[in-house]
C-alpha cells in the first residue's frame, strides 16, 4: 500500500535544507581535509576517554562493546534520522484510510506536501544538532555502540564562538556517551523505552486529514500565542488523546535522562573541560534566541518542551541527591516502576517519599 507521505520527497527536501541552500538556514562551514581528519581523530579519542570518565562517575557499566564514534555531515544525519522517522511512522501512514485514493487528502500532491514538510523539519534540525545517540536508529548487533557527531555544526560553533576545539569536542562526547551508558548499562531501559514508543504508535488511529492539517493548526495557534502541539511533539501529531498518558511517561523518562546527562557531563568532565560553563551558557542562549520560524519548528517537534525538561531533570537529580545521596538516585535504575512520573519530575519530594528517602530540611 502506498504511504500517506512521500519519503523520496522528504529525503530530497531534508538534504536540500540541510545543505544550507535555504536562505533562513545556516550554511555549513568550509572544511579542508585536515579539519575533517582532525574531527574523526578527536572524536575517536574523546569518545573512548569519555566512557571511562562517565563509568567512573555514575557506576553504570555498559553491557555491550566499547563506543564507536561516527562523524557525519548534515546530509548523512538527515538521511539517518529520516530512516528512523520512517520506521516509526510508516506502519501508521501506510494504513491511513484513503492514502492511495485520488482525488483525496493524500493524493500524489498531498503526499509530496507531507513529505516536504517532514523533510524541511529534518533539514532544519540537521543544521542545529551537534551529537546524537539515538535508539531508534539501531540497525544490526553493534548499532548500540555508535555515537554520532555532526562535524560541520561542531566546527561552525567552534569558529563562531572561539571555542577551544579539544575541550568542546570532549564536552559533547561526554554528553552523548552518558546517554549510551544509560541505555547499555541499565538492561531494561532500552526495551522499556521502545515499548512505550510502540504503545503510542500502536494506539494511533490513522487520520490523514489530521496529519495534513498539522502545520496549518500550529501556525494558527502560534498567532494566538499558544500551540496545542508544544507538549507532545512529533508523537502528538498522530496520537489520540488517550495516548497522551504514554507520551507523558516518555517525556518524564527523557527529562530524567537528559538531566542526568547534563549533571554527569559536568562532573565527569570537571578536570577535562574548564570551559564547560561557557559552552553550556552559549548553547542556552542559542536556543533562546532562535528565530520565529525556528521557534515554530521547535514547538512542532516538542523541542521547546524538552528544553524546559532538561532544567527540570537537573533539579530532580539535585533534590534527590540532597535527600539521599547517589544511593537514593540509583533507585531510578532498579526497574520501570521506579522511574519518576512527570508530576514527580516537577515535584521531586513526591518521588523521594515513594522511594523511601527522607526530605532534606527546608
Amino acid at each position: 500500500m502506498t504511504s500517506a507521505l512521500s519519503w523520496d520527497v522528504a529525503e530530497r527536501v531534508a538534504t536540500w535544507a540541510g545543505s544550507g541552500r535555504v536562505p533562513v538556514l545556516a550554511s555549513p562551514p568550509a572544511m579542508d581535509a585536515a579539519t575533517e581528519a582532525a574531527l574523526h581523530r578527536d572524536f575517536a579519542q574523546y569518545t573512548a576517554l569519555a566512557e571511562g570518565l562517565v563509568v567512573a562517575e555514575t557506576g553504570l557499566h555498559p553491557l555491550t562493546g566499547p563506543p564507536r564514534a561516527k562523524v557525519v555531515d548534515r546530509t548523512e544525519w538527515a538521511r539517518s534520522n529520516l530512516r528512523s522517522f520512517r520506521r516509526l511512522l510508516e506502519p501508521v501512514l501506510a494504513n491511513a484510510e484513503g492514502a492511495t485514493a485520488l482525488p483525496g487528502p493524500f493524493g500524489g500532491a498531498a503526499r509530496a506536501v507531507a513529505g516536504a514538510q517532514l523533510g524541511m523539519i529534518l533539514g532544519w534540525m540537521a543544521t542545529r544538532v551537534l551529537g546524537q545517540y539515538d535508539l531508534l536508529l539501531a540497525e544490526g548487533d553493534d548499532a548500540g555502540d555508535i555515537v554520532s557527531y555532526v562535524g560541520p555544526n561542531i566546527v561552525a560553533m567552534e569558529r563562531h564562538h572561539g571555542f577551544d576545539p579539544g575541550q568542546f569536542r570532549m564536552w559533547i562526547a561526554l554528553h552523548e556517551v552518558t546517554h549510551r551508558c544509560q541505555f547499555t548499562a541499565v538492561e531494561w531501559l532500552r526495551p522499556h523505552f521502545l515499548s512505550l514508543v510502540d504503545q503510542v504508535v500502536a494506539g494511533v488511529t490513522p487520520d490523514p486529514k489530521r496529519f495534513a492539517d498539522v502545520l496549518r493548526r500550529a501556525a494558527e495557534a502560534a498567532r494566538q500565542g499558544r500551540n496545542p502541539l508544544e507538549d507532545a511533539g512529533i508523537l502528538g501529531l498522530v496520537a489520540p488523546p488517550e495516548q497522551l498518558e504514554v507520551i507523558g511517561r516518555i517525556q518524564a523518562m527523557m527529562s530524567l535522562l537528559e538531566g542526568h546527562g547534563d549533571v554527569t557531563m559536568s562532573r565527569a568532565g570537571a578536570g577535562q573541560v574548564p570551559d564547560a560553563h561557557r559552552f553550556a551558557r552559549v548553547l542556552r542562549d542559542r536556543r533562546s534566541k532562535a528565530s520565529r520560524p525556528a521557534r515554530l519548528l521547535q514547538q512542532l517537534l516538542g523541542i521547546e518542551a524538552k528544553l524546559k525538561q532538561y532544567a527540570q531533570g537537573e533539579r530532580f537529580i539535585a533534590e534527590v541527591e540532597a535527600a539521599g545521596g547517589p544511593g537514593l538516585l540509583a533507585r531510578v535504575w532498579e526497574g520501570p516502576e521506579m522511574l519518576p512520573t512527570m508530576d514527580e519530575i516537577r515535584r521531586p519530594d513526591q518521588w523521594i517519599v515513594r522511594a523511601g528517602g527522607r526530605l532534606a530540611p527546608v
